[in-house]
């Protein structure tokens, strides 16, 4: 995580549930009217709320949408595409030993989907990991994890870490327990939100890479910062809105985010793959997909 950080014509209570976060207004291409500063926060906490916690009522929209990313194909395209954009493979399979201190503020970079030993979500996993296997190879460096955690600091990691995690990577339930963790906190929250938003495969898996990449957060450059500041400009599609001029929106915000933390940062993951998926209309995430990162050329069929 390298955070600071379709169905417009579906059921009536799809539209009543976009309706919960931007009521339309008189124009249906009008954009959401923006929230008072005061109750901004309110509103990112309680789309994270909806995103992670089960709720009858949103359960049952979901159950009457189609799988959308999370049908198993699509969801194996999925993490073939943030592989991409993550370790500049499409084999995410290679990559459960992964780590590096990419020197962007964020410490070591490691896994699947790139756990932070700053940002909290690779304390997470090792936590919940020793819990169920307590004598594996990661165990010890708890207490390192814990003081390093929101920095960059690799006191108390180095030298032994990244042997540890590459040692721990082999084994067959820390490659479980890696998964299990990108679903519960990355992929499930995002594809959830995105269906409740009323946004296809495409959609769906914009919210998932962005939620990689900025984190599951609060604050104006977290994912949920960067929905809200969308929903200033457009509507979601739940909510009566495009989806094509909802899905630009929200990339033009995120590809904004980026250049602001990181002005050098290589936009490639939105201007050369989301983006086209986008403007060629394969708003179902259909192959064969054809896109670039970082000037490598890659090809799904």
């Amino acid at each position: 995580m390298k955070r600071a950080g379709v169905l417009l014509l579906a059921a009536a209570p799809v539209i009543a549930t976009g309706m919960y976060f931007v009521m339309p207004t008189d124009s249906a291409d009008a954009p959401a009217a923006a929230p008072p500063a005061a109750t901004a926060q309110s509103a990112r906490e309680d789309a994270k709320d909806r995103a992670e916690e089960e709720r009858a009522e949103d359960d049952a929209v979901i159950a009457g949408l189609p799988a959308g990313l999370a049908a198993p194909a699509k969801k194996e395209l999925a993490q073939q595409l943030v592989a991409s954009a993550e370790h500049s493979t499409t084999d995410w399979r290679t990559t459960y030993g992964s780590i590096e201190d990419q020197h962007d503020g964020c410490g070591y970079t490691a896994g699947i989907i790139g756990f932070c030993t700053g940002t909290h979500d690779l304390l997470m996993l090792v936590e919940g990991y020793t819990e169920d296997h307590p004598d594996n190879g990661l165990a010890s460096y708890l207490p390192a994890l814990r003081e390093v955690d929101g920095s960059d600091s690799h006191e108390g990691l180095d030298p032994g870490f990244p042997a540890a995690w590459e040692a721990e990577a082999k084994v067959p339930a820390f490659r479980a327990a890696q998964e299990a963790e990108r679903d519960r906190v990355y992929f499930e929250p995002a594809v959830r939100l995105a269906k409740l938003d009323g946004l296809g495969t495409l959609g769906q898996f914009v919210y998932f890479d962005a939620m990689v990449f900025h984190g599951p957060d609060l604050d104006p450059d977290g994912f949920y910062g960067l929905r809200e500041r969308t929903l200033k400009q457009a509507k979601t599609p739940a909510a009566g809105g495009s989806e094509k001029k909802y899905l630009n929106a929200f990339l033009d915000i995120r590809r904004e985010a980026m250049l602001t933390r990181y002005p050098d940062q290589d936009t490639s993951r939105v201007d050369t793959a989301q983006r086209r998926f986008l403007e060629a209309g394969n708003l179902g995430l259909d192959t064969p997909l054809v896109w670039e990162m970082y000037g490598e050329h890659h090809r799904l069929p």
